[in-house]
């Protein structure tokens, strides 16, 4: 039951302006609110380059998009972009709204949505609280149900409005429309479905980006032990490092680099027997996908954004770091330390092994 009565609740926006990662992790907000509510219209606003990944796939009903280079661009050119945005949602007479960015400007947004529900965080005590209002009338926990991970974060909005919580992981289930590209990429390239590693090497900062010749001694490692055929997936800007691990790795390795679009990769990773990658959005995507996962780590935290929703084991290099990059490594800054690149082949060869060997009866019995 609701704190406040608003009446009958036919629309949600969430407001979700991040990254990959943390819209995958969104994702089961949405399908719990989707099973509370039914026949909901789930609306998210985000950058417009992940619009087709949500949709595509089922997570929301429409995307209201917004263009983040224009919301860091001179002040101008920010406010125009906010008066668009607030337009085009305002047009949609909201019944709820729920802040997950939790951002001065998401906040803002909340307050001049004309929703009846406003769904935000509690608000930390600042010397000056005035200057960062909540415009919340339903506030949630930093992180809710007890836990510590960034899923429960984007899960407590559903504690603070009494709604139960029926799922706890996000769960990407692709149509069929998707899995017919996958399959078909497949198959140009020679690839048998649960017979591939998809391996992504990028990651929005460098010092998130494990070595490229540390990926191809891997791959050279793994391909050799088990027989499996390696993928490497990712964006066109994530090319440099993809042409190192192709020309340094012995074993043949299929470039799918740029050959699909995001809305397809969960698709794709629901046929790969595994999936190596650093800590970034991908890695959400195939845990979400059911696929099981070895995450490569740095400063961040496993316990705060390790993969979920799929076997997993997320390696990291020992603590405290001896710092390898100190000209670009921004420490404390998880996203912009570059700790993983202490992590060894060893260490990722192992974990891998270990978790095909974990999943295998699985996998057997699936088929």
């Amino acid at each position: 039951m609701l704190p406040v009565r608003p009446g009958p609740i036919r629309s949600i926006l969430i407001l979700q302006t991040k990254y990959i990662g943390d819209l995958v992790l969104s994702s089961a907000l949405a399908k719990n609110l989707q099973l509370e509510y039914p026949g909901v219209r789930i609306v998210f606003l985000c950058d417009g380059r992940f619009a087709g990944l949500l949709t595509a796939n089922d997570i929301a009903s429409e995307v209201v998009t917004f263009r983040r280079s224009h919301m860091r661009g001179s002040p101008l050119r920010r406010a125009q972009e906010l008066v668009l945005t607030l337009f085009r949602l305002r047009r949609y007479r909201f019944d709820m709204a729920i802040d997950i960015t939790d951002t001065r400007t998401s906040r803002f947004i909340l307050g001049l949505v004309g929703a009846r529900v406003r769904v935000g965080y509690q608000r930390r005590k600042r010397p000056l609280p005035w200057l960062d209002l909540q415009p919340a009338n339903v506030k949630a926990k930093p992180f809710g149900y007890g836990e510590r991970h960034f899923l429960y974060r984007y899960l407590s909005p559903l504690e603070a409005l009494g709604i139960d919580l029926r799922q706890r992981v996000p769960a990407i289930e692709p149509p069929s429309s998707q899995a017919t590209k996958a399959l078909a990429l497949l198959d140009k390239f020679h690839l048998r479905p649960n017979a591939f590693v998809a391996v992504h090497a990028g990651a929005s900062f460098p010092g998130r980006r494990w070595l490229p010749e540390r990926f191809a001694a891997a791959i050279d490692r793994i391909s050799a032990e088990t027989g499996l055929g390696v993928a490497l997936v990712g964006g066109p800007d994530e090319n440099e490092a993809v042409e190192k691990i192709l020309a340094t790795a012995k074993t043949p390795v299929v470039n799918l680099v740029g050959e699909l679009p995001l809305e397809t990769l969960p698709a794709l990773f629901k046929q790969a027997r595994l999936f190596i990658g650093n800590d970034s959005g991908p890695m959400h995507m195939a845990a979400a996908a059911g696929t099981p996962v070895v995450g490569l780590f740095g400063l961040q935290k496993p316990i705060h954004w390790g993969p979920v929703g799929a076997p997993s084991i997320s390696v990291r290099p020992s603590m405290p770091c001896d710092c390898v990059a100190k000209d670009i490594c921004q420490r404390p800054d998880g996203n912009k330390a570059c700790c993983v690149w202490r992590l060894e082949v060893d260490t990722v060869v192992d974990a891998t092994l270990e978790l095909l060997a974990r999943t295998r009866t699985a996998l057997e019995a699936a088929v």
